[in-house]
């Protein structure tokens, strides 16, 4: 009975980490005869699990949505994610996932032992977030059913409106959904183009799954962040920025990270460089400094600065 139970529980947990799987792939994983894993299939069914089968050659297994939410199984690791996860999205990253997260949060939470607990708590202690607030908030159900579609193999149809204007329709086959600075993007083969694409989710509208399945494609490189971010590095950027402050050079580069770069000039000046598109953000970081600065680069960093120091005087007058 002891090897029935640890079979099932690993059973499900495969069923859980992917939308489909070929019957033979499954017996083979858990090392047990096609005869044996129909009637492991058969117990989950039993407990609740709603476990779909298809027959023939290539038959195989997938677990459906029920009507209720039977008991997830997760390892040590899945659960710090999950709970880090949703203390991100309480926060307000996702748009009206801020209270569901904070309810569910306080779930997980309750469920988990205390040695997993004390590793969430230190992971947020000594965590500093690499860059400031200010994306784009995203919607919490374009966000969801693109993630769907990348999980489950499923062709994508939606909107999108490029930095250059023009709104059209685009058939993808989705890969990997990729944070990369205050943004999310989509990471997929372009159907229209024959080609991999990157999308910024918040330019994306009106996404449709179409039922239609593929088999998943090789990223080159394998790594689809390390492909963003070269695609993102031969992009010419709009404004290239240059900015000399009164500090220090360690103090500028702990707050901007990877998203530029930082030189010293003495020991209590540097030079910050960047290349970006929106200047929000160096903006934001000569308010959070602090300290004196001179705007060598672009003019419009200039006038940008000047009209958001106007709005905050105005404000705080």
């Amino acid at each position: 009975m002891a090897n029935t139970s640890a079979r099932m529980l690993r059973l499900l947990s495969l069923l859980q980490t992917h939308r489909y799987w070929p019957g033979s792939e499954l017996a083979g994983r858990l090392e047990v005869s096609p005869r044996t894993l129909r009637r492991d299939v058969d117990r989950l069914r039993d407990l609740g699990y709603p476990v779909d089968a298809s027959r023939g050659v290539a038959g195989g297994y997938q677990l459906q949505a029920g009507a209720a939410v039977p008991p997830l199984l997760l390892d040590d690791d899945e659960a710090v994610a999950i709970a880090i996860g949703l203390r991100t999205a309480a926060a307000g990253a996702v748009a009206g996932f801020e209270e569901t997260s904070v309810r569910a949060l306080a779930k997980v939470i309750q469920l988990l032992p205390p040695r997993l607990r004390r590793r969430i708590d230190a992971l947020r202690e000594v965590t500093t977030p690499g860059v400031l607030g200010g994306g784009p908030t995203l919607d919490a159900g374009v966000l969801t059913t693109i993630a769907l579609a990348c999980r489950g193999e499923e062709r994508l149809r939606f909107d999108y409106t490029p930095r250059d204007g023009g709104t059209a329709a685009r058939f993808v086959e989705p890969h990997r959904l990729v944070p990369l600075g205050r943004r999310w993007y989509l990471v997929a083969w372009d159907l229209d183009r024959g080609d991999w694409r990157s999308f910024r989710v918040d330019r994306l509208s009106s996404p449709a799954l179409t039922g239609a399945r593929f088999r998943p494609r090789e990223i080159p490189g394998g790594d689809p962040a390390a492909w963003l971010r070269s695609r993102m590095s031969q992009i010419p950027a709009r404004y290239d920025v240059s900015v000399v402050f009164e500090t220090g050079a360690d103090t500028v580069r702990a707050l901007i990270g990877h998203y530029g770069t930082t030189e010293a000039l003495t020991g209590e000046s540097c030079r910050m460089r960047m290349s970006i598109d929106d200047l929000g953000w160096p903006v934001m970081v000569l308010g959070v400094l602090a300290v004196p600065f001179t705007i060598e680069s672009p003019p419009e960093l200039r006038d940008r600065a000047l009209e958001t120091a106007d709005t905050l005087r105005r404000g705080a007058a």
